[in-house]
């Protein structure tokens, strides 16, 4: 604490000649000193030896928690890495099932449609031409999961090669996340038969296990 004198001893001035004028009581020390401005705090400062000292103890400690930090983020993106890549592999193994499946063979897709146009005859046998190759169009578009495969199988090249890439990546594998679900969800809804409903409900799952662990990765 200081004393601001020149403060101090102008109230004392004052209240000497507002005693003589008056012939109040002059103010006690105590009601002066707690005058605001009379009694000043005032903070130590440190010499610069003291001031360097302590600049280079911080600077050695935020430089060895920077380095575990990077540490930390490494470990943990090698994990996730890891997780991805396994459920990608994942992804992989279902989407070769899911082209292999007997339902998506050439002769089991000619099949199916034949039989649905024969259906399609039968119901309407004096359609027009033009509205014959419009239904026609639709059956074959319904029937044919093989695009979707197709996509989902360049989709999983893309992760794979994003992940060997390294990098922050997370944004463009979110999207894929979100292209992987939208493909299993028409392959689930114009799948023919209840095996590849099951293939398709099994790999949205697995996207969903692999989109968690995305929305970690920077």
């Amino acid at each position: 604490l200081k004393i601001n004198e020149g403060l101090f001893e102008q109230l004392i001035k004052i209240s000497k000649s507002l005693k003589a004028k008056t012939g109040a009581e002059a103010p006690r020390l105590d009601g002066l000193l707690a005058l605001r401005g009379v009694l000043e705090v005032l903070e130590e400062e440190d010499s610069q030896e003291v001031r360097e000292a302590r600049r280079s103890a911080l600077a050695s400690d935020l430089e060895r928690v920077m380095d575990a930090l990077a540490e930390t983020r490494g470990a943990e993106g090698a994990r996730l890495g890891e997780l991805a890549d396994k459920h990608l592999r994942a992804i992989q193994r279902l989407v070769t099932v899911a082209s292999a499946s007997a339902q998506v063979q050439p002769e089991a897709l000619r099949e199916r449609l034949k039989k649905q146009l024969d259906e399609l005859l039968a119901a309407s046998p004096a359609l027009p031409e033009e509205r014959l190759a419009q239904e026609a169009a639709v059956l074959i578009t319904k029937a044919d999961v093989r695009e979707e495969i197709d996509r989902l199988e360049s989709h999983v090249d893309s992760a794979l090669d994003l992940l060997a890439a390294g990098g922050p990546i997370g944004r463009r594998l979110d999207f894929l996340c979100q292209e992987f679900n939208r493909e299993a969800n028409t392959l689930c809804a114009k799948s023919p038969d209840i095996e590849l409903t099951r293939i398709g409900l099994e790999l949205k799952n697995v996207v969903d296990q692999l989109r968690e662990q995305v929305q970690n990765i920077e």
